[in-house]
């Protein structure tokens, strides 16, 4: 199994198009030691040619442009994305979709029933989609059941429902069902070998702090480093859990979860928003986050679990 990381920030990427904030502005000027990012989103294959895309950011088609594995270039229209699987029904996951619609065939759309409700009429993706290529959607039960994707051979996944929060068009925001929102669990159906995936995480609980301790790689929300950056920096009234999103930073947060996990775990951290220190290469809680054995996912990076 391989992992390709499309892209690595949370909404609006990094550095954010309208925000002057001091990493934004940094990176701009070259004053802060900080890599660009595009939004969330990664690509996974078990058989190194059929790839399982894991979301569908806004900036699709510039990830895809510098993806190798993206165009085998078999025929005049061709792709090496096999399927994709949505984690959540968020702008940010989803709206990239829209930018595959010159597709030949009906796009294969893994997903729970929640989500699919939310891109049928909040965000109504699926619909618009019904007038280009189409969808042909195949359900997830957000259970932990395992299932097969059969354009995708040699992975095994499982979508594990946890704690976060549906998108503001969605009937269940700010009360979320256990579908708005899944981690995946992607395995090697060879080697055996694991990817714990959960690019939004509103909190530890004890059934996904276990599921983390069981995988190779563990790659984790990284939006905000602490509860309250957005409201302390006066861009935003709601803190990181209004959002659904569990810090890395404070006490009891995510960086201290990474700690208890076995000393050969890989952890990284991904869809990580423009206001996070972290994102400074130079700075304190970059330190801390390299003394923890953590990572920042970037661009175009690649690895096996």
């Amino acid at each position: 199994m391989r992992v390709h990381v499309l892209g690595s920030s949370a909404g609006g990427g990094f550095p954010q198009w309208n925000c002057n904030c001091r990493l934004c502005a940094g990176v701009r000027n070259g004053t802060v030691n900080a890599r660009p990012r595009t939004q969330s989103s990664i690509a996974v294959t078990g058989d190194g040619e059929n790839w399982l895309l894991c979301n569908a950011s806004p900036d699709i088609l510039t990830q895809l442009r510098v993806f190798p594995g993206a165009q085998p270039a078999r025929a005049i229209r061709d792709t090496g994305i096999a399927a994709i699987v949505l984690v959540d029904a968020q702008i940010d996951h989803t709206t990239g979709l829209c930018m595959l619609r010159e597709h030949r065939q009906p796009l294969q759309v893994w997903c729970t029933d929640e989500v699919h409700e939310d891109l049928q009429r909040g965000h109504p993706m699926f619909r618009l989609l019904d007038h280009y290529c189409g969808v042909a959607w195949q359900r997830v039960p957000p259970d932990g059941t395992p299932f097969r994707v059969p354009t995708a051979p040699g992975l095994e996944l499982r979508a594990l429902p946890i704690a976060s929060n549906a998108p503001p068009y969605s009937p269940h925001r700010d009360h979320p069902a256990p579908g708005d929102n899944i981690a995946l669990a992607i395995s090697d159906i060879g080697s055996g070998r694991s990817l714990f995936y959960a690019p939004a995480l509103g909190a530890l609980d004890a059934a996904t702090e276990e599921e983390m301790q069981r995988a190779h790689c563990v790659m984790v929300d990284g939006t905000c480093w602490t509860d309250d950056e957005m409201v302390a920096l006066g861009l935003s009234q709601r803190r990181a859990r209004d959002m659904g999103h569990h810090a890395v930073g404070d006490p009891g947060g995510t960086l201290d979860a990474m700690a208890r996990l076995p000393a050969a775990t890989r952890r990284i951290f991904i869809h990580i928003n423009n206001t996070n220190p972290m994102l400074d290469e130079d700075g304190p809680q970059y330190a801390r986050l390299r003394a923890a054995g953590a990572e920042l996912a970037y661009d175009t990076m690649e690895f096996e679990p």
